[in-house]
């Protein structure tokens, strides 16, 4: 909205001429501004949403697999049951498989960590699809756009004969603009929120791997 703000305050160009509000400015982009603009709103959402989830699954204790350790070494698998459980994270539900699977063979319960850990990764992921689509469709939205606005502007012109106006030729110029400025700013805002929320996945995706790797190794010391 930042941006709109700016182009709005452009307009007031001559003595006396009135500066656009930012909705005004919307307006003036035609039909084509309704889909970028509800893409924006979306965007903004999943951003938002996803960023607190994918931040709440970073905040395992740092002493949850000592506390494991210690439970599993004892012998005290309830408790470990019980830690799991009270921990809500990717990382707490992936050990509690695994401990739900002691007594059997390593790699039964290898495939069940990975399996969890794969469940986890959809969850994470769900949604970032949409932003990553918007980040390449607004533009081209945007661009579509400016096409139409510029087919108007040569239909008045073709239709204004010799008789050619600057003022007719304004509004799909305009138009032509808004649309492409705004279809920009939101695919460039979306595209680097997407990127910045695949970053935050790949780090809890590693935290996940090194537990699962630190979980079998502990299954595999000697009693």
């Amino acid at each position: 909205m930042i941006f709109f703000q700016a182009v709005a305050d452009t307009t007031a160009v001559a003595d006396g001429a009135e500066s656009l509000s930012v909705f005004e400015v919307l307006w003036k982009g035609g039909p084509v501004m309704v889909p970028i603009v509800l893409m924006s709103i979306i965007a903004v959402y999943i951003f938002v949403e996803r960023f607190y989830t994918i931040k709440n699954a970073q905040k395992t204790p740092q002493s949850f697999m000592n506390s494991i350790r210690d439970y599993v070494v004892s012998g005290n698998i309830p408790a470990a049951k019980s830690l799991c459980e009270e921990t809500d994270s990717p990382i707490a539900r992936m050990v509690e498989k695994g401990i739900q699977r002691l007594g059997k063979p390593l790699k039964n319960i290898d495939v069940a960590i990975e399996n969890v850990g794969k469940l986890e990764l959809y969850r994470l992921e769900k949604r970032l699809h949409i932003m990553a689509t918007i980040s390449g469709a607004a533009p081209m939205i945007g661009f579509l756009g400016t096409v139409l606005g510029m087919i108007q502007a040569f239909f008045e012109m073709s239709n204004a004969g010799n008789n050619i106006d600057p003022g007719m030729l304004a509004g799909g110029i305009y138009q032509a603009m808004v649309t492409t400025a705004a279809g920009l700013t939101v695919g460039i805002i979306a595209f680097l929120g997407y990127n910045y929320l695949v970053t935050m996945v790949e780090n809890v995706v590693h935290k996940m791997e090194a537990t699962s790797v630190d979980f079998i190794d502990l299954l595999n010391e000697p009693a």
